[in-house]
């Protein structure tokens, strides 16, 4: 008896597929392998990547170490670390109705203008930037959560010679409208006098520190220091002498040496006087002689003549307003005084000054 045979259909391709094309060397890799390779190569990838990243930071590091260096870089520095005696300051005083003003800017805007200092060990000698200082210190003095107990500053290396930070001092100063020639020559005279500096006399200390300045400038400063010399020590508000009066000033105290001991006299009769009081008194004292109308190099002794002043009267008197300060010259009557005048009602003020001037005819 024959067996059948089972038959199957079998579908068979075409064409045979053409068989995977493997590299010489190369060998036949199976998904693990694969995902191995792929692996390796994202994980090389990811390693340049950062280290391009930190070759980028070393050089911002870098960069920034260089700046700092330079002072070019604002840190914040703690106000009980910031010293202020390696530099003679210009200011004898801080006036404490410009602090405040400066201390109100604060408050409203922050500081525009950060100090700088000289790094000194752990601590930091201040350079530039008294009056900025000296705000930070009464409002974290008024503020007690230290919003203000560190300052914005630029800090330099030690290094810098000692003129060179005179210098840098100086020349922030020039740029404001408001420094004294008394403040200058003060400054001068401090720069001469430290052991450390370059100059060995005013002259040279004021072509040293002001040498960016005009030669009569230079004059002026040389003429102020001369006279701070002569009677700065009697003076409470050397500050406040205009460039004309302290001219005048210099010139009688050299011409007529005598009568500084009539000035220092007439000084210490006004103990505790306010810096319009002590200016009436130079001006009374330099009425003797000549005082110059018109800008003169200050080692000219031959400067144009004009007439004396006229005589002053400077009194006091108390009154609901408070104190009044009355100066009573040639042509002028002014009345001084804390009182807001202007807030007055204009009739009301027109007949006291009518009553006033009636009282003084009767007189």
């Amino acid at each position: 008896m024959s067996r059948k045979r089972r038959m199957f259909n079998i579908d068979m391709p075409d064409e045979p597929e053409a068989p995977q094309e493997v590299l010489p060397g190369e060998a036949r890799r199976g998904p693990m392998a694969s995902a191995v390779r792929e692996n390796a190569d994202s994980l090389r990838e990811r390693a340049e990547a950062e280290k391009a990243i930190r070759d980028e930071n070393d050089a911002l590091a870098h960069e920034y170490v260089r700046m700092k260096g330079q002072g070019l870089v604002i840190q914040r520095v703690a106000l009980d670390l910031v010293l202020t005696g390696k530099l003679t300051r210009d200011r004898r005083e801080v006036d404490r109705d410009d602090l405040r003003e400066l201390c109100d800017s604060i408050r409203a805007i922050g500081l525009s203008n950060p100090i700088q200092v000289e790094r000194c060990g752990d601590k930091f000698e201040l350079v530039q930037g008294l009056r900025r200082l000296s705000a930070f210190r009464l409002l974290d003095a008024e503020t007690p959560d230290g919003t203000y107990a560190e300052i914005p500053a630029v800090v330099t290396e030690q290094g810098e010679t000692l003129d060179t930070l005179y210098r840098r001092m100086v020349d922030e100063n020039l740029i404001r409208s408001d420094i004294s020639f008394a403040e200058m020559a003060a400054l001068a005279q401090a720069y001469s006098d430290d052991p450390d500096t370059s100059a060995s006399t005013v002259d040279e200390a004021v072509q040293s520190l002001y040498g960016s300045a005009g030669k009569q400038k230079r004059s002026y400063i040389r003429a102020f220091a001369k006279m701070l010399d002569l009677i700065g020590p009697r003076l409470e508000h050397p500050n406040a002498i205009p460039r004309a009066l302290g001219l005048s000033l210099r010139k009688k105290l050299e011409d007529v040496p005598e009568s500084r001991a009539e000035l220092e006299a007439s000084l210490s009769a006004h103990a505790g006087r306010k810096a319009e009081d002590e200016l009436e008194v130079l001006r009374q004292f330099c009425e003797g002689g000549e005082e110059p109308t018109q800008p003169f190099p200050a080692g000219n002794s031959s400067a144009p003549k004009s007439k004396p002043r006229p005589a002053r009267t400077t009194f006091q008197v108390q009154s609901r307003l408070g104190p009044i300060k009355c100066t009573a010259s040639q042509g002028r009557l002014e009345l001084r005084g804390d009182a807001d005048f202007s807030a007055l009602e204009r009739k009301r003020l027109e007949d006291a000054v009518a009553r006033f001037l009636q009282g003084l005819d009767q007189v």
